[in-house]
């Protein structure tokens, strides 16, 4: 999971490294955007785009992005979001209560609310966890009949009656006689098959029976009489006052039938929901959820400040900790990121935050790990306010989590220590160049490998990746079923990546040490050697233009 809350444009001045997109190590910092510039929103984004680039390009495939924003960039961070993992991807936007008293920072309406944007990197894969139950939830479940499961009355209804048109049926009482329909646009939960046997066990024969009831369906379904398919009610079989008499004797008996029609038996049907049937948790919606269901999106989503805390909550937190001074006049509060890590970052799971602050969602991650014997781990990375001479990483962010990891805060009031632990690293000014060129052969290599594996026979297109830890190869990358060896003509984007007469022989040593057969399958981006025991795959430019090879100065391109 990324959870973080990057800078806002807040209307005053401000200022970033502009560069960064084409450039990460420029140290120096761009113009100051005054409060009066009309482009101001336009540079925000542009200095936030290439940094949502990257925090989607580190997710896993299940991976979640929950990103704090106000009212000011709500929508353009969200069309940036939209179009960077698309729109069925966004998985909730979370309105969360910051104060809770009017406050005069607006001349029309007092701002009392903030948000956080939830994206799936893919919303199939993603999972949204479950927060507890609340003993209010687990009261309304009890057992009226004697039933040994203590239970709820569920509505027997659920959407889709349009595509579900033999759901949609008659079912009469046995206590009143009336013949109950679903809602318009809904259907039952159940075939009648299922609602045949459950009506029975109220000690009362029932039939399926043909009724002159299409109008009634059709207009529940939304379609003309004529296009309604036909489908039996489910009707009591001989006289209404017998059925009555034995459903009456029945209900007095206790432990009723599945399918009941409310506590008194003059309502509509109902299904008995267990307790223990239910998820042990809750959705994380407060204000208009069914909390049994677990959705695949949440939508819009409101946490008032008892779910979430506020702004000053935040402020107050970090003050406790580390003490007055520290210049942070808004902070997140614990509360909210600790809610946001419970729902979308898994027990063990590892959250990224990569604009860190005073490092609130370090301190939610140690003290979930406390509070529920978890194993999450954070990475949290500040840059401090280099423009001020303020690098507060190490004396803020890393005191507050060593505080608190101790139980040392600033107070005289004693804390529990959190245990865990973290390490403190100084990034270099420049990246490390050998280190950038492994990465960039590990994903050529990923690019070579799904390449073969979409070509060939499906038996040889299966590739097994070659143990290279003793660095023995520079072109094997891997074998096929016959035994026959992979071979990547890359070692950056300033070396050969031709298949040369010189490199022809490196490739039959390394055939001969791996123990492979003598056909050699070579992907580069020319071949200047005519042999046939080479199996050749040309790297497309556009590959390899990604990885850093200028191939506009070369006299061949793909394109001729």
């Amino acid at each position: 999971m990324i959870l973080t809350d990057p800078p806002y444009n807040t209307g005053g001045d401000f200022r970033y490294n502009d560069k960064w997109d084409t450039d990460p190590n420029d140290p120096d910092m761009g113009e100051f955007v005054g409060s009066d510039d009309p482009a101001k929103h336009t540079k925000w984004m542009r200095f936030m785009y290439p940094r949502l680039q990257m925090m989607r390009a580190m997710l896993k495939p299940s991976g979640v992005l929950a990103i704090c924003i106000d009212s000011r960039e709500l929508f353009h961070l969200g069309q940036m979001l939209d179009e960077l993992f698309g729109e069925e991807n966004r998985l909730a936007i979370i309105n969360w209560q910051k104060s809770y008293s009017p406050r005069s920072d607006n001349r029309h309406v007092s701002t009392a609310t903030e948000y956080v944007l939830v994206y799936a990197k893919d919303e199939r894969t993603a999972k949204t966890g479950l927060q507890p139950r609340t003993a209010s939830m687990d009261a309304r479940y009890r057992n009226p009949d004697g039933d040994s499961r203590v239970w709820k009355g569920e509505n027997f209804s659920g959407p889709k009656a349009r595509t579900h048109q033999g759901m949609v049926y008659g079912i009469q009482s046995p206590f009143t006689g009336e013949v109950h329909y679903p809602p318009a646009g809904k259907c039952w939960r159940a075939p009648q098959s299922d609602a045949l046997r459950w009506l029975s066990e109220w000690g009362v024969d029932y039939e399926l029976r043909e009724m002159d009831d299409a109008q009634t369906r059709a207009a529940i379904i939304g379609v003309a009489p004529g296009d309604v398919r036909k489908v039996r009610a489910v009707m009591v079989k001989f006289d209404l006052p017998m059925a009555r008499e034995a459903a009456a004797e029945r209900r007095a008996a206790g432990n009723w039938p599945r399918l009941v029609f409310g506590l008194d038996g003059q309502g509509r049907p109902q299904q008995k929901k267990y307790l223990e049937d239910v998820k042990q948790g809750r959705v994380p919606m407060t204000y208009w959820a069914d909390e049994d269901l677990e959705p695949d999106a949440l939508g819009d989503v409101s946490w008032d400040h008892e779910e979430s805390g506020h702004s000053q909550a935040g402020v107050n937190e970090l003050t406790a900790i580390v003490g007055p001074g520290h210049g942070f006049e808004t902070v997140k509060p614990l509360k909210l990121m600790t809610k946001l890590i419970q729902i979308w970052c898994p027990p063990s799971g590892t959250v990224l935050d990569p604009f860190a602050g005073s490092g609130t969602t370090g301190h939610a991650v140690l003290e979930l790990n406390h509070d529920q014997g978890t194993d999450r781990r954070f990475i949290l990375i500040e840059q401090g306010r280099p423009d001020d001479g303020d690098s507060y990483a190490k004396t803020l962010t890393a005191d507050r989590l060593h505080r608190i990891i101790n139980g040392e805060w600033a107070g005289k009031k004693k804390h529990a220590r959190l245990e865990g632990g973290f390490t403190f690293k100084t990034l270099e000014k420049k990246v490390d160049a050998q280190t950038l060129l492994l990465m960039e052969r590990d994903e050529m290599v990923d690019t070579v490998v799904a390449s073969h594996s979409s070509t060939g026979n499906r038996r040889m297109a299966v590739l097994i990746p070659v143990d290279n830890d003793a660095e023995l190869y520079t072109y094997l990358v891997a074998k096929n079923a016959a035994n026959e060896g992979i071979f990547l003509v890359w070692t950056g984007a300033k070396e050969n990546t031709d298949l040369t007469e010189e490199v022809y022989e490196k490739i039959t040593e390394e055939a001969d040490t791996a123990g492979l057969a003598g056909i050699y399958h070579v992907y580069s981006r020319r071949n200047l050697l005519v042999t046939d025991d080479v199996v050749w795959y040309q790297i497309p430019d556009r590959i390899l233009s990604d990885f850093g090879l200028d191939v506009r100065t070369e006299s061949f391109t793909e394109e001729n």
